[in-house]
């Protein structure tokens, strides 16, 4: 009798230590959601207060040029006008179009020499390279983008800048096209092989794992039916991590569109439209891209109109980067759907 009263208490004990410890990691769970949901709604007030305040900054330029705020040009006059104007009648036509004309082919450039560059390294990390060799360069990808922009705008300062003016530029073409501005290798080029550089390491690293992610018995399947290695990465592996590999160029874009200061060192901060009737010299040609302008003209924001100038810039970047992030998302359902992988 006496055991069976111990059985029954020690019995008792032991379901009630569960109880309580059920209780203690239900509290627990409960206060990680109360956490989580409080963060959540942090980061969401956060955004949207960085819109709103955006917006309302810059709705006075919006209300005065209208679309004519994306579609006229002179900016860096028209930056001076208004930073010389009176007080009593301050000057608020602006005009973004060579500024956006000049963010466009910089970072199209960059994506010309970006996109195959970064998916053939990704290629060789991901397929090529085994053991410590792989879990190094992926380590070096990484830290790569990692970098600061600064690092970046400064070595293309100090080696990329003076290559092109030493290579490209001779005296006479800087007296035929002093009228139009000064070749000084500070350059749309420039600014595309430094942005490229900067893009690389997002593109790789994205894909890389991509194609890490692509099912092991895929390849399997496709080398028991006879394919070759190179056949079965154009045919099964790329295709099944395209969604992935499409994301990573979208993110790459957003980082292109939004750099300031690497660009602003290297790309001459010069509002010139370029003009491919000039030829090569199209390449040589000094732009302002939309982040860099915030940037460098950041100085005369004391001026109310050039502060909402300025702020209209930040609204056409934080719309373009947030379209092109939820566009991201977007192409990788789509494809991973039609796959079949959802």
């Amino acid at each position: 009798m006496e055991k069976i009263q111990q059985y029954d208490v020690s019995e008792s004990y032991h379901y009630g230590r569960k109880a309580r410890a059920y209780k203690i990691n239900r509290i627990k769970e409960k206060i990680c959601e109360k956490l989580i949901l409080l963060f959540t709604m942090l980061s969401a007030t956060m955004i949207i207060f960085i819109f709103t305040f955006i917006l309302q900054k810059s709705w006075n330029v919006f209300m005065v040029n209208g679309i004519g705020f994306l579609t006229q040009s002179g900016f860096d006059q028209q930056i001076i006008t208004a930073f010389n104007s009176l007080a009593s009648e301050r000057y608020w036509e602006f005009g973004l179009r060579n500024l956006v004309v000049g963010t466009l082919t910089t970072t199209l450039g960059a994506l010309c020499i970006a996109v195959p560059m970064g998916v053939g390294t990704a290629i060789v990390i991901s397929e090529m390279l085994k053991g410590w060799q792989k879990t190094f360069m992926i380590s070096v990808v990484r830290l790569l983008a990692a970098i600061p922009s600064v690092i970046f705008g400064f070595i293309g300062l100090m080696l990329v800048v003076p290559y092109i003016r030493d290579t490209f530029i001779t005296v006479d073409m800087q007296i035929d096209y002093l009228e139009y501005f000064q070749l000084s290798g500070r350059s749309m080029l420039a600014g595309i092989l430094v942005l490229a550089f900067m893009i690389i390491p997002i593109i790789v690293a994205l894909s890389v794992d991509a194609i890490n992610a692509v099912p092991r018995k895929y390849r399997e399947a496709a080398l028991s039916l006879g394919l070759s290695n190179w056949r079965t990465l154009i045919k099964v592996v790329l295709p099944t991590a395209k969604s992935g590999i499409i994301a990573g160029i979208i993110l790459g874009t957003g980082r292109g569109i939004g750099e300031a200061i690497a660009l602003s060192m290297v790309s001459g901060s010069i509002g010139v439209l370029p003009n491919p009737t000039h030829g090569g010299v199209f390449f040589l040609t000094p732009v302002l891209p939309l982040a860099s302008a915030i940037v460098n003209k950041s100085e005369a924001i004391s001026v109310p109109s050039i502060e909402s100038a300025l702020f209209g810039c930040g609204v056409v970047l934080l719309i373009t980067t947030t379209l092109l992030s939820v566009s991201a998302r977007t192409v990788e359902k789509i494809v991973r759907r039609r796959q079949g992988l959802v």
